[in-house]
């Protein structure tokens, strides 16, 4: 029988989750499908009871009900609990649960991984933004032991809360912006998390980067456009740069494993998805 996968999402048609997954199924020879949801906020909790009605396999939940979706499911995985946001649910058939897993955190990590000149014991990292994004990165991090993290948000107490979560794991630091701009070339690494360099505030930065170290990692989790502007300016002071593709890549892998307990073929997913963004002209 044909498995059913999907994306919960409002909105929903910019997805490229569909063309991603689809791509896997093609390669893997799998009889499977994915299929994107529109759910309006109001109907969440009937969107998650359908799960279980219409016996899909699992889903993707996308913006804006990560957080949301949590108290209608029957048990949380203890990262995402303490990301508190789920973006992969689990239907266990067997036990009749729908699990919610964050794989968001654990994609971006592993794409940013290769990029780092020293191990991520030894790294300090600077994460702009304390919003849903930045709680999977951070909390990611440091329960993977790096060494120092200061968050920055326009909202000091905003970062502070989210560096007291983080402390359990990791020496962390919340704070605003002012105060990293002062130091830029004490950090191994500087992640943007915030959607300043997307449409549209694409001539927008987090911060400025004057100070910037050429022996700085500067990271954003945009990937349309692939070179934000705060990505530009990175790229003409000399830092390596890297975007969020290969976080919507790996969550993406993460989920299917989580799904199937099979490793998906990254390539395949990369190339399905920069086809399509060549298309859109992104």
């Amino acid at each position: 029988m044909k498995q059913v996968f999907g994306v919960l999402g409002h909105p929903i048609e910019h997805s490229l989750s569909p063309i991603m997954h689809e791509a896997i199924y093609k390669e893997m020879q799998l009889d499977a499908t994915y299929i994107p949801f529109l759910v309006e906020p109001a109907y969440l909790s009937d969107a998650i009871a359908g799960i279980r009605g219409l016996g899909l396999s699992g889903v993707n939940v996308t913006l804006p009900h990560k957080i949301n979706v949590i108290p209608f499911l029957d048990e949380l995985d203890e990262k995402a609990a303490v990301i508190g946001a789920v973006n992969t649910i689990v239907h266990d058939k067997t036990a009749n649960k729908l699990i919610g897993f964050n794989t968001d955190g654990d994609g971006y990590v592993e794409s940013l991984l290769p990029m780092l000149t020293k191990p991520l014991t030894e790294s300090r990292v600077l994460i702009i933004g304390s919003g849903g994004a930045a709680r999977g990165v951070a909390v990611t991090l440091a329960m993977r032991g790096v060494s120092h993290m200061m968050i920055v948000n326009r909202t000091p107490q905003k970062a502070q809360e989210l560096a007291q979560v983080c402390s359990k794991w990791s020496d962390s630091v919340g704070s605003g912006l002012e105060k990293a701009q002062s130091k830029l070339t004490a950090f191994d690494v500087i992640i943007n998390t915030t959607s300043l360099g997307m449409k549209p505030y694409e001539s927008e930065m987090p911060m400025s980067l004057e100070a910037l170290s050429q022996t700085t990692v500067v990271s954003d989790l945009i990937y349309t456009p692939s070179k934000t502007r705060f990505l530009l300016e990175a790229e003409k002071r000399g830092a390596t740069i890297h975007n969020g593709l290969g976080m919507f890549i790996n969550q993406g892998a993460l989920a299917f494993y989580k799904w199937t307990g099979k490793q998906a073929p990254r390539d395949v997913m990369e190339l399905a998805v920069k086809r399509k963004l060549n298309e859109m002209g992104k």
